[in-house]
């Protein structure tokens, strides 16, 4: 659930800002003075909700709408033709989302176990604290975008281009553009569809571009980074698995993990999830050593059916299974540094016949689903741990890219490619709702422009083409509205 600190805090902060407009409205001294600055600064104030709208860049637009006509027009052509594509598969995509989540919802499979292709995000809850920055930064470029796509449009189809604003809707920043309306209403209907379709189209040129900045990012910071050289630990979580001071630290460079090699976080993620799914491999330790190390056991059986032979209190022992030429399933209590932090790794007893020096293949034998993983971290000695695959995967946050130098920032790779996805995924989001025929979306105009530019010579009364509309909007809006309340309750209420 959303934490009530930050509920409180939203909503405290918009009662705070409603009612000192309300007050200062309500003063016979003020009043006048006071909305002739919000006038005079293009703001305005309504419960959970702050517009600023300004005409400083109507120059800049009025540049970029005459800049190459021939160009402009080919570009938004292309945009007419996704915009459609665009609104037709949006409603098949919501369809889809639908029936996922209510197949999900059927089977009351866990909401972390879901596959989606869209999912409702709310800050606080399947939103991490730590990265609102790169979503309110992210969805507020992705916003301005759309609308200069929208203002540019407007001037090469010489619509009157009346100013450029910005709001915050509860925590939601986004961006508008003021066009004359009747203008607006004077062009074809072929041209008002280019002006609509523009936002989704620039969106997706966004997220397209910024993908390919994505896929280019280690060719781009090759001069500071290098990459192919294994995982870099920028983070670990403080008491999580990894921590300790025999665990990881924050620059060591993991280049395999349990014999499985490690290049990029790609690999990382691969290798651990190919441990978690395959069983336990073993570990080649010397008969004269085993002797050596092991200690008296007592073997029981826990209630999974494993078997246990070293003591609770012992943090560091661990019971293996072997067998050796006589008898199969023997059981010993071995100190696992000392065991298996060099020694290789093994299925059978036959991969350990390399050397001239008997050896044998120990298990370890532990409870189900729980693996003992071997990283490797040089310099320092291996990192032994004993869990769940997947609490050593969140423990610890990698990087692929590897600095050169001693002084550049860790981080900053994985700040660009952070953000880089987040303006992927939001704008391509942006131009997948917009494109819905819903009222009050772009969908809802591009609807309308488009059946005038297309069925006004099979269904010739205007009022009939409007009841077209209006039946198809309300199915979109009642698509929408059914993805928006069933995704919610999956975020929120499970």
């Amino acid at each position: 659930m959303i934490p009530v600190s930050v509920v409180l805090l939203v909503v405290g902060g918009w009662c705070i800002i409603y009612l000192t407009d309300t007050i200062i409205k309500s003063s016979s001294k003020l009043k006048t003075s006071y909305e002739d600055w919000l006038i005079s600064h293009g703001l305005s104030i309504s419960p959970f909700h702050v517009r600023w709208q300004t005409t400083v860049f109507n120059r800049m637009f009025f540049k970029w709408g005459c800049w190459k006509p021939r160009f402009l027009y080919m570009w938004f052509n292309l945009g007419m033709v996704f915009g459609v594509i665009a609104m037709f598969g949006s409603v098949l995509l919501l369809m889809r989302t639908l029936h996922q989540t209510l197949a999900q919802m059927i089977a009351d499979v866990p909401a972390g176990q879901s596959d989606r292709l869209l999912q409702v995000v709310v800050p606080g809850v399947n939103l991490p604290v730590s990265q609102l920055a790169y979503f309110f930064f992210a969805i507020l470029i992705s916003g301005v975008i759309h609308e200069i796509g929208h203002g540019v449009a407007a001037i090469r189809e010489q619509v009157r281009f009346n100013g450029f604003g910005i709001f915050i809707f509860i925590v939601y920043p986004g961006a508008f553009v003021d066009l004359f309306t009747t203008h607006l209403q004077l062009v074809s209907p072929v041209q008002q569809l280019r002006i609509f379709c523009a936002g989704v189209w620039h969106n997706f040129v966004l997220g397209a571009a910024t993908l390919v900045v994505l896929f280019l990012l280690p060719l781009l910071l090759y001069p500071l980074y290098s990459t192919g050289l294994g995982a870099l630990v920028t983070e670990v979580v403080e008491d999580s698995p990894a921590s300790g001071p025999k665990g990881l630290f924050v620059g060591d460079l993991v280049p395999a993990v349990q014999g499985c090699a490690v290049h990029s976080v790609e690999d990382w993620h691969t290798c651990l999830q190919e441990i978690a799914e395959k069983l336990q491999p073993g570990y080649c330790v010397n008969e004269a050593k085993l002797k050596q190390l092991s200690a008296p056991t007592r073997v029981y059986r826990r209630l999974d059916g494993t078997v246990e032979c070293c003591s609770n209190n012992s943090l560091t022992d661990i019971c293996f299974s072997y067998s050796n030429n006589v008898e199969n399933h023997l059981f010993v209590c071995l100190p696992a540094r000392k065991a298996v932090a060099s020694s290789e790794i093994c299925q059978t007893n036959m991969d350990c016949q390399r050397e001239f020096v008997p050896s044998l293949c120990v298990k370890p034998s532990l409870e189900n689903y729980t693996r003992l993983i071997r990283v490797q971290h040089p310099p320092a000695e291996a990192m032994l741990f004993v869990g769940y695959p997947a609490h050593l995967e969140y423990g610890v946050s990698m990087s692929s890219f590897v600095p050169r130098y001693s002084f550049l920032n860790l981080d900053l790779p994985v700040i660009l490619e952070t953000f880089c996805k987040y303006v992927i995924s939001l704008s391509g989001a942006l131009a997948v709702v917009n494109a819905v025929p819903c009222f009050a979306l772009d969908g809802q105009w591009m609807l309308n422009s488009f059946l005038e530019a297309t069925v006004s010579s099979i269904v010739l009364e205007k009022h009939n083409r409007e009841l077209v509309g209006f039946l198809i909007l309300l199915a979109g809006s009642s698509l929408l509205a059914a993805n928006v309340v069933l995704g919610l309750w999956m975020v929120t209420a499970r």
